[in-house]
């Protein structure tokens, strides 16, 4: 859970965050995501307490995002919740609008958003279906967390080639040429 509220004052969240280093704040992202942000208690777990990368996050792969969040800092993503609500003033000339292109929704039943209140019975009881008229499947890949292309990416990338696969028109069986060679 994000307490956006935490979130909003410019500076005062990225204090916590590099304090903490940008080596533990990045894998307790990746590891144990969503992290709680109450002020003070940034983690789940004790800063001192050793982090277990999970089996789809390599050291090598970790490293990397640590290297360019230690570049760029955490500012970018966090503008994101700072600006909740510009975003709902941009977006309510559309408010009622339903979303008709063809579409599949993926998510892990263990992430945070399929947990919170009324969220399961919104995707697969109807009001989902409403809103997005379009909507062709619902996938929940059990055991999966927030980072669903991370740690089950064979699946994943199975089921966009198998929905994107609905589109396209069988190619027709071209005659394979035969080719003779002249005796000598």
């Amino acid at each position: 859970l994000i307490d956006v509220c935490v979130l909003q004052e410019y500076g005062e969240i990225e204090g916590e965050l590099a304090w903490v280093g940008t080596d533990r704040v990045e894998k307790e992202f990746l590891t144990d995501f969503p992290v709680l942000l109450p002020k003070g208690k940034l983690f789940k777990r004790p800063l001192d307490d050793p982090i277990t990368l999970p089996s789809w996050l390599s050291e090598e792969e970790a490293n990397y995002y640590v290297t360019q969040f230690q570049k760029t800092g955490f500012t970018g993503p966090l503008n994101f919740y700072r600006n909740l609500d510009r975003n709902w003033e941009l977006l309510k000339p559309w408010v009622g609008c339903k979303i008709e292109t063809p579409a599949k929704f993926m998510m892990g039943d263990k992430d945070l958003v399929y947990h919170m209140p009324g969220m399961k019975d919104y995707i697969h009881n109807g009001g989902f279906q409403e809103d997005v008229p379009g909507l062709m499947e619902v996938v929940v890949l059990e055991g999966v967390d927030h980072f669903i292309s991370m740690e089950k990416p064979s699946e994943v990338n199975q089921y966009i080639f198998d929905f994107f696969s609905h589109f396209i028109e069988p190619k027709k069986k071209e005659p394979s040429a035969v080719c003779f060679k002249p005796s000598l």
